[in-house]
């Protein structure tokens, strides 16, 4: 299944001088879309080659990455489970109710336990050798590689590359896909939450492309906390454009590309990609906070 997600120029509140796209990777897939199937795309195909028959990941109650995988994975034949961090859930929650619809099994663990995924790969499935182990996120060198391509998709080369961070694998792959193109485009990370080091270290350790920077004012207080400010540019975009954001990533990380214009750190005559990694149906477990 291969995809190219279209690339949209937006002119909504930007100085004339300055060319925005969105890379509207929102548009891939329903429920795998985004970031989502260009990390998944390779952790599968490794899955088929081992002759595996279960995906076993894990996230929180409104986790975009487990209703991916559960959709993935009966897209592809396989079976799913999904550790879930936190207490179980009634069916009021849009996301562990579409996981559920797509045959995926939830295990719910309490929040000591989730830190160490690995251990509870073990204690529970150490003997189902078809069980296939898929972080956090689809953090991995797969997921990597799956976002690496978005930049052989592109037309055109870019003055600067906004997205947002959240584990940075997608971040990541995007720095490995402008290194392969020998590219001097900048590529902006706007880190969601606090482990800003995390992804420094990460970024290290995964990619030598030298070109980018580290946005960590932008997460508003906490992972998956938002503000008026926030969520009153989210909905002019939104009304403006017919673009759909989410709270938690894609606007705080359109936030960003506004303000670097404002720091003049996106100067006129510029050209500017922001990628749009998904993770819609979120929003309607923040309903309240959006209304």
């Amino acid at each position: 299944m291969e995809i190219h997600s279209p690339l949209e120029q937006i002119q909504f509140e930007i100085p004339s001088s300055i060319e925005l796209y969105i890379k509207r990777d929102d548009l891939i897939h329903p429920f795998i879309s985004g970031n989502k199937w260009r990390k998944l795309k390779y952790l599968i195909q490794t899955a088929q080659l081992q002759n595996k028959k279960t995906l076993v990941t894990f996230g929180g109650a409104y986790s975009n990455h487990l209703l991916a995988t559960a959709c993935a994975a009966a897209l592809k034949g396989f079976k799913s489970v999904g550790f879930v961090r936190g207490e179980e859930l009634d069916a009021s929650n849009h996301t562990l109710f579409l996981c559920e619809q797509f045959g995926m099994k939830m295990i719910f663990v309490d929040r000591i336990s989730y830190l160490n995924k690995a251990e509870l790969f073990e204690k529970y499935f150490s003997n189902n050798k078809d069980a296939f182990f898929i972080d956090e996120g689809g953090r991995s060198d797969e997921a990597i590689l799956g976002c690496s391509e978005l930049i052989d998709e592109l037309p055109q080369t870019f003055d600067h590359i906004v997205l947002a961070a959240g584990t940075g694998s997608t971040f990541c792959g995007i720095l490995n896909g402008c290194a392969k193109h020998h590219l001097n485009t900048k590529v902006h990370a706007v880190v969601v939450h606090k482990g800003i080091q995390e992804i420094v270290d990460y970024t290290i350790s995964k990619s030598t492309y030298a070109h980018y920077s580290i946005q960590d004012n932008y997460y508003f207080g906490a992972y998956a906390k938002t503000s008026s400010d926030l969520i009153s540019f989210m909905k002019k975009f939104q009304q403006a454009t017919g673009i759909l954001l989410d709270p938690v990533y894609t606007a705080k990380a359109l936030f960003a590309v506004y303000d670097l214009i404002q720091q003049a750190i996106i100067q006129p005559r510029e050209k500017v990609l922001f990628i749009h990694t998904g993770g819609l149906i979120g929003n309607l477990g923040m309903k309240d906070k959006l209304q």
